[in-house]
C-alpha cells in the first residue's frame, strides 16, 4: 500500500467508528449499545439501531408470512448482503492483485523502456481516459512522473492547478464525453408473488371451466371470472402502491449520494454535486470530507486518508508528493489540500463497487418487525378459523346439512353428481382461502413502510432527509435533544463586532467609517503580523473578481475573521504570496486552536497561532503593543484580557485570539520529517482577540418552547467559553431567568469528563447547558443519558461528531456546515441545519407511531368482525354471508386503501402536547383495545342479527327465499362495508372527540373514503353478477347507513360518559404547594422531561365542558 504509516492521531482526527472494526472478541453489549438478551427473549424485539444478522434471521424464520417476497420487500435482505460482502472482497482483491502485478511489469519496462501509447486521443485534450485511468487505479508513480507529475497531467488535461478548469457548459460537456460522468448505475426491481392469491387465482379457472360446463357460457363464467376479477384487482393496486414506495426510495437514495463537494473553477471556489465532478477538476478537500472521484494531489498540509472503505484495512494512511495517488470513496481523516480528479464514475474502483452492489435504503425498523409479530399471532389465529370453518363446511356439506338459497339440500349420497361435488368443494375451499387472506395481515407491517415512505416525503419538504428509517419511529420517543449551538441554534452567519489590537480596543469596520485610520495608526510590525496571521492561518479564501466584488469560502468562523481582514485593506493573494507555509497543525476542536508554520524572507519562521481566546491567552507569556514593541505578560494584563474576553462573552460573542512566536530556521525539521512535527504553542506573543455575533435563530426559541411543553428536554452542547454559552442558552430559552424555575445545571466538559461514570449519570439528568466541550465529552453525556433511561437525539456536524451521533439513539447531522463523515454517521440530515428542522423531525416521528396505531385499530377491528360472523355463520347454518369475492373486497379496503386513508395522516399540534411515547409501550394501548371491542362486538352483533333474523327484521318474509336470502345477504354485506367506512374516521382520533378535526386538510383520506363509498354503490347496483348481490332499494341503503352511523356515534357517546384511565411517565411538573391534592390546568405550568422511570401521573377525569385533564399527584 502506498504511503508510510500515519502518526499517531490528532485530536481532531476521525476515529474509525465501534461498527467499523470487525473484531470477534468484542463483547455484544458494546458493539450493539444494547442489553443483551437470550434465546428465549421475544424475536420480534430488535434494537433500533445495529441488529445483528442472527436477530435480524430470527425474526423472519419466527413470523408466519403468507407472502415473503412483498412481506419482506422492504426489510434487509440478507442474503444479497452477504453477496455484497463478497463483492467487496473481490473487487478489494482484484485491486491488490492489479498492484502486484504492476511491479513485475515495471521491470520489464525498465529494460525496454518502450511505453505503448493509445492510438487515439481525446479531442482537444492529450491523454486518454484508458490511461488515465490505468495510471491511477494502478496507483502507478513512475507512469506519472514519466507525463511530468501532477503539473504534467494537469497541462494534458487543459487544467490550471490553481486556477482549475474553465467550468463552463461547453467544457464541462466535452470532458464528461471524453472521460465519463462521475455516475454508476442504481435502480434494481423485482417482481413480487403472493402464495394465497395464486391458490384463488386456480380456483377461479377450476370454478369458470366448471360453471360454464355446468351452466353454460352465458351463466356459468360469473363466479369464476368475478374471482378472478377481485384478485386482479388487489395485485393492481397492491402493485401500484408498492411501485410509488419504491420510486420514493429510490429518490431517498438520490438524495443520499448527492453530496455537495468545493471545487476551483475559474480561480472561483464553487460547491458542485458530486455527480458533476468532470475529469480535470480541482478539487478542495478538508477533515471529514468524501474523496468524490480517483486522482492524484495537488497540495496538502499533514493530509491523512482513511481508505478503509475500499482496501479493508483501518489504518490511516498520509499523502504526500510520493504517495499522491486518493482513491473516490475515502474520507479525508485529518488536514486539507487539493487534488487533480483523474477518473470518475465507473472507471474508478468506488464506481465499480458501488454498480456492483447497488446499494438500497431497505432495513428492518422496530416498528415494522414488531407488527410481524402482531401479524404472525393474527394469522394463526385466522388459520386456525379457516381450518375450522373447512373441517365444519365440508362435514355439513358431505353430511346433507348444507343447503341452497331455496332450501335444497346441496348434497345426496349417490344422487349428486361428481361435477357438482367438485363445484361444491372448490366453493368450500375458495371461502376458507379467502378467510385466510382476510385473517393474515399482511399490510400490517407494509402499513409501517406506507407511512415512512409518505413520512420520508414530507419531511424532505421540511428540511430532513432521512437516512436511517427506525430513526423516523425512534424521533417520537425521544427525551431529550442535545444540539450544537453555531448553525443550528444560531444563524451561522458570524461577523466581527469587537476587536482589541496591540492592547488596543478597535472600533468595527462594519459600524466605523473611520476604522481604517484606527487600524493605520498601528505600527506596520504589528499590522504585517495581524495580515499575515489572518491570510496564512486558514483554510478558507478570499477571490476577487475583475470588477471588483469579493468572494469568501469557507467555515462561518474563517469566513468571519477573512472578511475582517479584508475590511482592513488586505490583499489576501499578496498576504499568501509574501511568505511560505512550511506546515500546518489543523484546527480541531479538541484542542480548540490551529497553528501554522511560515517563512518569511530566507531565515525568518514565524508561528501562528488563532483559537479561543482563553486557551491562547493561557498559553501567551509576552503581548504586542500598538508601537510593535512586546512586552511581558504579567497577571494584572492577563486579567485586563481576561475581562475584555468575559465582556464579549457576556454580549453572546464567540471571542477568537491570535498569537505568534519567531523559531530559528534550524529548529525546523527537514521536509521528510515534518509529518510527525508537532507545531510548539509556548511562550505565544499576543496579537489580538476578536468577538465575533452569531445571532439566534428567528423562531428558535418557540421551537425550543414547544419541546419542552411536549416533555423532551433540549440541551445545548457547544464548544464556547461559559459566558457566551449562558447568554446563548438564555436567549434560546434553554435556560431561564425566572426565580421559580427548576436549577439547571451548567458545566465545562472539562469538569464533566473528570467525573465516574456514576457521577456523570446523575449529573448528566439536571445539564441543561455544557461550555467547552469536545466531542468527546458530547459521547460521554450521550452515554450518560442513555443508561439514565433517555431516548437521546443528538445533533452533529464536525467529524469527531461521528462517534456521538453514532451513539446516540438518533443521531441528526447537519446538512451545509455537516462533514461527509458526520452524515454517513448520522441517521437524519438536517437539511437547513435549522434546529426547528430538529422539532418538526420530532412531531413526524410522532405521527408515525400515531398512525400506526390508527391502522392497527382499524384493521384489527376488520379482522375481528369478518372472522366472527363467518365462523359462526358456517357452524351453524352451513352457509357464509360474505363470499369470496366481497371478502376480496373487504381485503383490499382493510389492507392497501385503509393503509394509505390512516398511514398518511399528517401530524397536528396535539402530538407536541403528549408526553414522549416509550419504546416498549404496547403498541394497542388500553383506549385502542376498548375502540375496538365496542367497535367489533356491535357489528358482530348487528350483522349476525341480519344474518339469522334478516328476512323478519327487513320485512322480506314475503319474497321467495331465494331472492330474501340475497338481499338480506347483500345488505350485511353493504352494511359491513359502510361500518368499515365510518370506523375510518374512528380510527383518525382513537383517543380525541372530535374524530373530524383536520379531516378537511386529509385529501388523500377523503379520496379514499370517496373511492370506497363509490365502489361500493357500483358494486351493489351493477356488479351484482359478479359479487353475488342484487340491487338494493332507498329504505335498505339507509338501513345500512344508519346502522354504520349508529357504529360512528357509539363511538362518541363512549368517548364523553367513560372515565379513561391511563399514566404519563417520566414527568415532573411543579404545581403549586397546597396540603391536599394538586390540581394541574392545561396552562401555567412549566413542565419538563425527567427520567422515564420517574413518578407516575395518575389521570382521572376527562372533562369534556372544560376540555382539560385532572392529575393527581403522589410525593
Amino acid at each position: 500500500m502506498a504511503g508510510g504509516q500515519a502518526p499517531e492521531a490528532s485530536p481532531g482526527r476521525y476515529v474509525r467508528r465501534r461498527d467499523e472494526i470487525d473484531d470477534d472478541n468484542v463483547g455484544c453489549d458494546d458493539v450493539l449499545g444494547v442489553e443483551v438478551q437470550g434465546a428465549e427473549a421475544d424475536p420480534f424485539d430488535i434494537p433500533a439501531k445495529r441488529a445483528p444478522v442472527e436477530r435480524l434471521r430470527r425474526w423472519r424464520q419466527a413470523a408466519l408470512v403468507l407472502n415473503a417476497s412483498r412481506r419482506f420487500r422492504y426489510t434487509l435482505d440478507l442474503k444479497k448482503e452477504e453477496e455484497k460482502e463478497q463483492i467487496r472482497r473481490k473487487i478489494r482483491a482484484h485491486a491488490q492483485v492489479i498492484r502486484a502485478a504492476l511491479l513485475f511489469k515495471e521491470a520489464g519496462e525498465k529494460q525496454n523502456g518502450d511505453r505503448e501509447l493509445p492510438e487515439i486521443l481525446p479531442r482537444g485534450f492529450g491523454i486518454g481516459e484508458e490511461q488515465l485511468t490505468t495510471m491511477t487505479r494502478d496507483h502507478n508513480y513512475s507512469t506519472l512522473q514519466e507525463y511530468g507529475g501532477v503539473k504534467g497531467i494537469a497541462n494534458l488535461l487543459k487544467t490550471n492547478l490553481e486556477k482549475g478548469i474553465h467550468g463552463d457548459e461547453a467544457d464541462l460537456s466535452c470532458r464528461a464525453n471524453a472521460f465519463g460522468a462521475n455516475r454508476y448505475p442504481l435502480f434494481l426491481w423485482e417482481a413480487c408473488q403472493d402464495l394465497t392469491l395464486v391458490i384463488l387465482i386456480i380456483a377461479a379457472v377450476i370454478s369458470l371451466v366448471l360453471g360454464i360446463a355446468t351452466e353454460g357460457v352465458k351463466e356459468g363464467w360469473y363466479d369464476g371470472a368475478s374471482i378472478a376479477f377481485a384478485v386482479f384487482l388487489v395485485i393492481v393496486v397492491t402493485a401500484v402502491s408498492d411501485y410509488k414506495q419504491s420510486l420514493q426510495f429510490q429518490h431517498l437514495n438520490e438524495e443520499k449520494q448527492n453530496i455537495q463537494v468545493e471545487v476551483i473553477r475559474g480561480g472561483r471556489r464553487i460547491q458542485v454535486s458530486i455527480f458533476d465532478i468532470v475529469v480535470g477538476d480541482v478539487v478542495a478537500l478538508k477533515i471529514g470530507d468524501q474523496v468524490p472521484a480517483d486522482g492524484v494531489l495537488i497540495t496538502g498540509h499533514s493530509l491523512a486518508i482513511d481508505e478503509s472503505s475500499m482496501t479493508g484495512e483501518s489504518k490511516i494512511v498520509m499523502k504526500d508528493q510520493k504517495s499522491p495517488f486518493l482513491m473516490g470513496g475515502c474520507k479525508v481523516a485529518d488536514g486539507y489540500g487539493t487534488m487533480l480528479v483523474t477518473a470518475v464514475g465507473l472507471n474508478t474502483e468506488w464506481g465499480l463497487l458501488m454498480a456492483s452492489i447497488s446499494e438500497d435504503n431497505n432495513e428492518e425498523t422496530p416498528l415494522q418487525v414488531r407488527l410481524n409479530g402482531v401479524a404472525t399471532f393474527i394469522g394463526i389465529v385466522g388459520l386456525s378459523v379457516a381450518a375450522v370453518v373447512l373441517v365444519v363446511l365440508f362435514a355439513r356439506y358431505f353430511t346433507g346439512h348444507t343447503t341452497d338459497s331455496n332450501g335444497t339440500v346441496q348434497f345426496v349420497k349417490g344422487k349428486t353428481s361428481v361435477k357438482s361435488t367438485i363445484f361444491g368443494s372448490i366453493k368450500i375451499l375458495t371461502v376458507a382461502v379467502t378467510i385466510v387472506v382476510v385473517a393474515v395481515p399482511e399490510g400490517l407491517p407494509l402499513a409501517v413502510t406506507l407511512t415512512l415512505a409518505y413520512s420520508m416525503r414530507k419531511m424532505m419538504a421540511d428540511k430532513a432527509l432521512v437516512r436511517r428509517l427506525s430513526a423516523c419511529e425512534t424521533m417520537g420517543s425521544a427525551t431529550t435533544i442535545c444540539s450544537d449551538k453555531t448553525g443550528t441554534l444560531t444563524l451561522n452567519q458570524m461577523t466581527v463586532v469587537q476587536s482589541i489590537v496591540g492592547g488596543t480596543k478597535l472600533h468595527s469596520p462594519a459600524n466605523n467609517n473611520n476604522s481604517s485610520s484606527t487600524f493605520e495608526n498601528l505600527s506596520p510590525t504589528v499590522t504585517s503580523l495581524v495580515l499575515e496571521g489572518i491570510a496564512q492561518n486558514t483554510s478558507g479564501s478570499v477571490f476577487e473578481a475583475e470588477d471588483g466584488s469579493i468572494e469568501i469560502t469557507g467555515s462561518p468562523t474563517e469566513k468571519a475573521i477573512l472578511a475582517w481582514g479584508v475590511e482592513l485593506h488586505m490583499k489576501f493573494a499578496e498576504e499568501r504570496s509574501k511568505s511560505t507555509i512550511l506546515h500546518v497543525s489543523p484546527f480541531s476542536s479538541e484542542k480548540k486552536r490551529a497553528g501554522v508554520a511560515v517563512l518569511v524572507g530566507d531565515s525568518d519562521v514565524h508561528l501562528h497561532w488563532k483559537g479561543a481566546a482563553e486557551i491562547i491567552l493561557a498559553l501567551c507569556t509576552r503581548w504586542l503593543d500598538l508601537d510593535g514593541s512586546s512586552h511581558e505578560m504579567t497577571t494584572d494584563k492577563g486579567n485586563q484580557f481576561k475581562k475584555c474576553i468575559e465582556d464579549m462573552a457576556e454580549q453572546s460573542l464567540r471571542c477568537v485570539a491570535f498569537a505568534y512566536r519567531s523559531l530559528d530556521l534550524n529548529d525546523v525539521p527537514s521536509e521528510e520529517q515534518r509529518v510527525n512535527w508537532q507545531l510548539p504553542d509556548n511562550d505565544l506573543t499576543l496579537i489580538g482577540i476578536v468577538g465575533m455575533k452569531d445571532p439566534c435563530r428567528p423562531g428558535v426559541r418557540d421551537a425550543v418552547q414547544l419541546c419542552i411543553n411536549a416533555g423532551v428536554k433540549v440541551r445545548m452542547v457547544t464548544g464556547d467559553n461559559l459566558k457566551t454559552a449562558r447568554a446563548i442558552a438564555l436567549e434560546c430559552g434553554i435556560l431561564t431567568d425566572h426565580p421559580e424555575a427548576p436549577r439547571q445545571e451548567i458545566i465545562e466538559g472539562r469538569v464533566f469528563r473528570a467525573y465516574s461514570d456514576a457521577e456523570r449519570e446523575e449529573v448528566a439528568e439536571k445539564i441543561a447547558v455544557m461550555a467547552r466541550s469536545s466531542p468527546n465529552d458530547k459521547l460521554l453525556l450521550v452515554k450518560a443519558l442513555k443508561k439514565r433511561g433517555h431516548v437521546v437525539a443528538v445533533t452533529g456536524d464536525g467529524t469527531n461528531d461521528a462517534p456521538a451521533l453514532h451513539e446516540a439513539d438518533i443521531g441528526l447531522s447537519m446538512g451545509i456546515q455537516g462533514t461527509e463523515v458526520a452524515k454517513e454517521s448520522s441517521d437524519i440530515i438536517i437539511l437547513d441545519d435549522n434546529f426547528s428542522s430538529v422539532v418538526k423531525v420530532v412531531r413526524w416521528g410522532r405521527s408515525v407511531y400515531a398512525n400506526i396505531q390508527k391502522f392497527i385499530q382499524f384493521q384489527l377491528t376488520v379482522n375481528v368482525a369478518a372472522l366472527v360472523i363467518n365462523v359462526v355463520a358456517a357452524i351453524s347454518s352451513g352457509n357464509v354471508p360474505l363470499n369470496a369475492v366481497q371478502l376480496l373486497w373487504v381485503n383490499l379496503i382493510m389492507d392497501t386503501l385503509g393503509a394509505l386513508a390512516l398511514a398518511t395522516e399528517p401530524p397536528t399540534d396535539q402530538l407536541m402536547k403528549r408526553p414522549p411515547v416509550g419504546r416498549r409501550e404496547p403498541l394497542v394501548t388500553n383506549i385502542m383495545w376498548r375502540n375496538l371491542l365496542i367497535q367489533a362486538v356491535f357489528q358482530v352483533g348487528v350483522l349476525l342479527t341480519l344474518n339469522f333474523r334478516g328476512r323478519n327484521l327487513l320485512h322480506l318474509t314475503s319474497d321467495t327465499l331465494d331472492h330474501s336470502s340475497k338481499v338480506k345477504n347483500s345488505v350485511i354485506f353493504n352494511t359491513f362495508v359502510l361500518c368499515q367506512v365510518f370506523n375510518e374516521f374512528n380510527s383518525r382520533k382513537p383517543d380525541e372527540l372530535n374524530i373530524f378535526d383536520g379531516v378537511s386538510r386529509n385529501h388523500l383520506f377523503l379520496g379514499v373514503v370517496s373511492i370506497t363509498v363509490v365502489l361500493q354503490v357500483i358494486i351493489i347496483e351493477f356488479l351484482g353478477k359478479f359479487t353475488s348481490t342484487v340491487r338494493l332499494n332507498w329504505q335498505l341503503w339507509l338501513v345500512s347507513v344508519v346502522i354504520a352511523f349508529i357504529r360512528l356515534a357509539l363511538g362518541f357517546c363512549w368517548e364523553i360518559h367513560s372515565s379513561s384511565e391511563d399514566s404519563i411517565e417520566g414527568f415532573d411538573c411543579k404545581v403549586l404547594a397546597q396540603k391536599e391534592a394538586s390540581v394541574v390546568k392545561e396552562k401555567g405550568y412549566q413542565c419538563e422531561a425527567a427520567s422515564p422511570i420517574g413518578r407516575n401521573f395518575q389521570l382521572l377525569k376527562y372533562s369534556v365542558g372544560a376540555h382539560r385533564w385532572l392529575y393527581t399527584f403522589g410525593c
